[in-house]
């Protein structure tokens, strides 16, 4: 591993937790944070920009990337596909940026296996009926949906154990600030 090569940050939690907010905040407070961009087959929410928030691809298109080896990580969630583009992610870090990836748990595991160097980090809600209000509060969500992502939510807390820290988003601030304290103590 290059000396100056950047460092791995996975962030990753049930839906609902505040991962994008959470990584939002880090990104105003340190701006030389590179965000990894995921490349997603559904559909674009409103305030979302494609290229920034995610790249919005087809079903299609994220099949050939799938054939062609270019993800780093990819997954299905909720019957719409994720994944982790690897050239852009790997070229920052070469280049000794540190990069976040913000990822769901399917995804987190795959390139921890890849990269057992990552710092990772857990985001979980103070609570289950915190995590419903959240969800129900996008209004994004058919009820059958949204009953999928709580279930899911559950599955994906027993991952817990795999990762370095875990973080109790009560506040989207002193979450931020507890994440960057664990990268300043080098996780």
């Amino acid at each position: 591993m290059n000396k100056n090569q950047g460092r791995l940050i996975i962030i990753s939690g049930p839906s609902g937790t505040g991962k994008s907010t959470i990584v939002n905040s880090l990104l105003e407070m340190r701006p030389e944070l590179v965000l990894s961009v995921s490349a997603t087959t559904r559909p674009k929410r409103d305030g979302e920009t494609d290229d920034v928030s995610y790249h919005f691809i087809t079903r299609e298109q994220f099949s050939d990337m799938i054939s062609g080896n270019e993800f780093l990580e990819y997954a299905e969630y909720i019957g719409e596909y994720y994944g982790t583009p690897a050239k852009p992610t790997l070229e920052r870090l070469d280049e000794g940026k540190d990069v976040i990836l913000e990822i769901e748990v399917q995804g987190a595991k795959q390139v921890m296996e890849l990269m057992p160097d990552a710092l990772t980090i857990f985001i979980v809600p103070p609570d289950m009926a915190e995590l419903e209000r959240r969800l129900r509060s996008r209004g994004t969500d058919s009820e059958e949906k949204l009953a999928a992502r709580l279930a899911r939510a559950v599955q994906e807390l027993i991952e817990i154990v795999n990762y370095k820290h875990v973080v109790i988003n009560n506040d989207v601030q002193d979450a931020a600030e507890r994440i960057l304290s664990i990268i300043d103590s080098g996780g």
